[in-house]
């Protein structure tokens, strides 16, 4: 059972126009505790309609969400800042318990998502424009920066509050209104958050929130891609799911931020500090279990370096604790879901059967905690012709590929659809420029595994999306360019 401090924090319906209710065909989606497998909340499981209600509520609220100044605007975000911190530990605690990560990564997740409202409450006060030299005397030509309208967030299971703090804090700030959708996995962190912005003071119809499951979510998503109100989509999750979304916008023109899959190199030369590099992959790998979009998919480790880098990094990797987030020495929590371990162990079989060789790990990991949980591991031995090449494990496996030259790995490293981070280790500050403009990625980690941050913008190239968040290029994401031309002047 989960025990909170503030149990209002649990929240079973969805936000809409300010009021807590039911689907309308007062269907239910059970939660469910990865570590355990078994279910402990339930919420709303919507369908079309219920997203027609939360659209119908955000396009009211517009109006006057936009005309609000923009230090109003600040100040409740603020606020809302100022709660997210305050109740940290109930917001870990529901993290940990319905997406199974670590309660120290959970809080640690509570400060990063704080983190962007608290960036967006200070960027609403710099929106500005522009006054453009005249061309012609007796014009005045002025550019403006004005909210796009309702916006549609559609948000991830693996970081449930960053995530859908991420989208709504740049939205408001900018003083578009929302309707969400979190992940049916991991629906409560979302509405634990729009009950602490009621508390702020957000108006009602600013933030809707409507939950559902993966059978409703078609619908949910598929009414808001129709709507001509909802003017932009922000989405991060598969690149198959972005692709969707990019073609059923196109009869609206929505605009749209799309953050989707990665296939994340990391390099290692033969001149990078090993120790340093060691640590920056298992802060960037073994995140949330190997269950995030950055983190690294391919490992690249020089020929001269390799068998030193091996060992160091399995004899990290294989004291990992593995366990609930329940246990305080727990490092690597349980998968989301049985599915998620069975595509781990397909990956990992078919990277054996292929020639792959397994240092640490590589087994699935029964106990009496639950069914959802895999071993830290590390493979060597690895080539472009396994699964865990071109797809994303999404979970704590490093496959370690052997290289010898800087155009071989550039090469190899680019050798894929996906473009979101890249990372590499490297003393040369030659080969430091070269190496980081020849990736195509949109973010690179320069001895460096933790990447992300509030004032950086974050998103990818190729078919890892577009748009950008975080950052004053994340607001612009919310805002459309206005030109004015006033004549008569002279």
């Amino acid at each position: 059972m989960l025990k909170l401090s503030e149990p209002a924090l649990l929240r079973s319906q969805n936000l809409i126009d300010g009021q807590w209710r039911d689907a309308g065909l007062r269907a239910r989606l059970a939660v469910t505790d990865p570590a355990t497998a078994e279910a402990f909340a339930n919420v709303a499981d919507s369908d079309a309609g219920d997203a027609r209600l939360a659209a119908d509520a955000a396009a009211a609220a517009f109006p006057a969400w936009s005309r609000r100044p923009a230090r109003e605007r600040a100040q409740l975000l603020k606020r809302w800042h100022a709660l997210i911190l305050d109740h940290q530990e109930d917001l870990a605690r529901i993290i940990s318990t319905e997406q199974g990560k670590p309660l120290k990564e959970a809080r640690g997740e509570v400060q990063y998502g704080a983190s962007y409202v608290e960036w967006f409450a200070e960027e609403a006060t710099r929106i500005c424009g522009d006054i453009v030299a005249e061309a012609v005397p007796g014009r005045k030509l002025l550019v403006l920066k004005e909210p796009v309208g309702v916006v549609a967030a559609i948000t991830p299971w693996n970081f449930p509050l960053a995530m859908i703090a991420r989208k709504i804090a740049p939205a408001l700030a900018a003083g578009c209104t929302v309707v969400a959708k979190p992940a049916e996995d991991t629906p409560l962190t979302a509405l634990a958050l729009a009950w602490l912005a009621q508390q702020a003071g957000v108006p009602a119809g600013v933030i809707n929130i409507v939950t559902a499951s993966r059978e409703h979510t078609p619908g949910v998503v598929d009414a808001w891609l129709a709507d001509s109100r909802v003017r932009k989509v922000t989405f991060t999750g598969s690149t198959p799911v972005g692709k969707h979304l990019a073609r059923e916008s196109a009869a609206t023109l929505k605009k749209l931020s799309l953050e989707l899959g990665g296939n994340a190199p990391f390099i290692v030369f033969d001149d990078a500090d090993l120790d340093a590099a060691v640590d920056g992959l298992m802060a960037s790998k073994f995140r949330n279990g190997g269950q995030t979009c950055v983190c690294p998919n391919r490992v690249y480790v020089h020929d001269a370096v390799h068998d030193a880098f091996v060992e160091r990094l399995a004899q990290r990797v294989g004291a990992l604790h593995v366990g609930p987030a329940t246990e305080d020495a727990a490092q690597i929590g349980p998968m989301i879901n049985a599915r998620a371990v069975d595509k781990i162990a397909r990956h990992v079989e078919d990277a054996v059967a292929r020639g792959a060789r397994v240092v640490t790990g590589g087994k699935r990991v029964r106990s009496a905690d639950g069914p959802h949980y895999y071993a830290p591991t590390v493979l060597v031995d690895a080539t472009p012709a396994m699964e865990l090449s071109c797809e994303e494990t999404f979970g704590p496996v490093a496959p370690i590929f052997r290289f010898r030259d800087e155009a071989e790995v550039i090469r190899d490293a680019n050798d894929t659809p996906f473009g979101l981070a890249a990372y590499f280790y490297s003393s040369d500050i030659r080969r430091i420029w070269r190496v980081a403009q020849a990736l195509e990625t949109g973010m690179v980690g320069i001895n460096e595994g933790a990447i992300a941050a509030e004032a950086a913008p974050f998103g990818g190239v190729k078919e890892s999306g577009y748009g950008r968040e975080g950052s004053r290029h994340g607001l612009d994401d919310y805002m459309h360019t206005k030109y004015l031309c006033q004549g008569l002047l002279g």
